[in-house]
């Protein structure tokens, strides 16, 4: 299967969330991307109507290519915990609220894992690079882990002060940036992305 190559300049990042631009763009720093989020272009966030990673990642990059007239990169990434069915998985956003309140998100998790031993969970990321034309290449990596409670660390973004990644013993947010990148769920992704579509 032959992917379609990003050939550098601007890239625009579908994200209104700076953390998750944050690390793309430390991601991308090796590659010839000029990054701008579609935060700083005041794209509009579009409704995420799909049921799955790959659809919603999809539906956000091909919005924003088409918007700005570049190529996109949109992730949609949530956590994904076995006792909860799989919840809240791509809800993982709506849960923290219009105000994107991880606390409480992390709080209502506590909650409803009261009583349930199975402490198993992944986070899971869908990457797609879109060009204005609607092409679309998408990618999907995943990091398995235990959740932990209360909430610990500083470093990380989103729900990652409650996850331990299987063989560690520090939650992401109590991790150094560069070593949540080689083992992240967005890096596995990434990884997957730039083998195909990055020269």
């Amino acid at each position: 299967m032959t992917h379609r190559h990003f050939a550098g300049g601007r890239l625009v990042v579908a994200s209104h969330n700076a953390g998750k631009v944050r690390e793309i763009r430390e991601l991308l720093a090796a590659f010839k991307a000029d990054v701008i989020s579609a935060g700083e272009l005041n794209l509009p966030e579009p409704d995420e109507t799909e049921t799955t990673f790959i659809g919603n990642a999809e539906l956000k990059a091909r919005a924003a290519a088409k918007a700005a007239n570049l190529p996109a990169l949109s992730d949609d990434s949530g956590l994904s915990i076995d006792a909860l069915g799989g919840a809240p998985g791509i809800y993982s956003a709506r849960w923290a609220g219009p105000d994107k309140d991880f606390d409480m998100a992390m709080k209502r998790i506590e909650r409803e894992m009261d009583g349930k031993k199975d402490r198993k969970a992944r986070f899971i990321c869908a990457l797609t690079l879109a060009w204005p034309d609607g092409h679309c290449e998408s990618f999907e990596g995943k990091v398995t882990g235990v959740l932990t409670f209360p909430p610990s660390g500083t470093k990380g973004f989103g729900y990652d002060p409650i996850f331990i990644a299987d063989g560690y013993k520090v939650t992401f947010a109590e991790m150094e940036p560069a070593d949540k990148h080689a083992i992240s769920h967005r890096a596995d992704a990434f990884r997957q992305l730039v083998a195909a579509c990055f020269r």
